[in-house]
């Protein structure tokens, strides 16, 4: 009951980070869940690469957020362990916390990257938005591309492919930057930009949500 809240120290270590980072900009039909996921590389001279990624609630009726149609249809055993508490009970954090699994989510749709020596081609902007975008459909969209559960190998023919790259433009604090974009997948609509030399920020979310949202980014403070 008394566990600390790992989500204070996932935003403490947002704030370190040595470059800028972006969020989709502060919306009704949107919450960030507090929190990022983080990827690390460390090689022999320290970090050679980074990333923060945010998680956002989608509300479908932002004006009520306890408007039961905000919520995804869930199977009775799933909704039982968000809302039965165990006899050792939980801190009000996590049980907090559980409750953005009752609504539609975008996961991991912000990721800003940094690279100490960016590859050319592996870093690329286009590879790393071909890149978060297949991350996004492997983890969230598994049913709707007929993965099995565990591990995939191989090409399933749903992964984009760098010839879906095309130019675009995106709001970034307030101003439209040159961007590019995946239009193509029938499930989510990907856009990314150059932040500087060795920072890209790419972001994907789903075709559904994209009706709800405004698609502009800011720079957390």
């Amino acid at each position: 009951m008394d566990a600390p809240d790992p989500r204070d120290e996932s935003e403490a270590r947002v704030r370190d980070l040595t470059f800028p980072v972006f969020q989709l900009r502060p919306q009704l039909a949107l919450t960030r869940i507090s929190g990022a996921g983080f990827m690390q590389s460390i090689g022999p001279t320290g970090v050679t690469e980074s990333s923060a990624s945010f998680s956002y609630t989608l509300w479908r009726h932002p004006e009520d957020h306890s408007d039961p149609r905000n919520e995804v249809e869930l199977d009775a055993a799933t909704r039982r362990s968000l809302e039965e508490e165990p006899p050792w009970g939980r801190p009000a954090w996590l049980i907090e916390q559980a409750q953005v699994f009752k609504y539609p989510m975008l996961w991991e749709a912000v990721r800003t990257s940094w690279q100490a020596s960016p590859d050319p081609e592996r870093h690329s902007l286009a590879q790393q938005l071909v890149d978060h975008t297949s991350h996004v459909l492997r983890n969230g969209f598994r049913e709707e591309l007929g993965l099995p559960d565990g591990p995939s190998d191989g090409d399933g023919g749903w992964e984009p492919r760098l010839s879906a790259v095309t130019r675009a433009s995106v709001d970034v604090d307030g101003s439209e930057r040159d961007a590019l974009h995946i239009d193509t997948d029938p499930l989510v609509y990907a856009v990314g930009f150059r932040v500087e030399e060795n920072v890209v920020c790419t972001t994907v979310v789903s075709r559904d949500s994209l009706p709800l949202i405004a698609l502009a980014l800011t720079t957390c403070e």
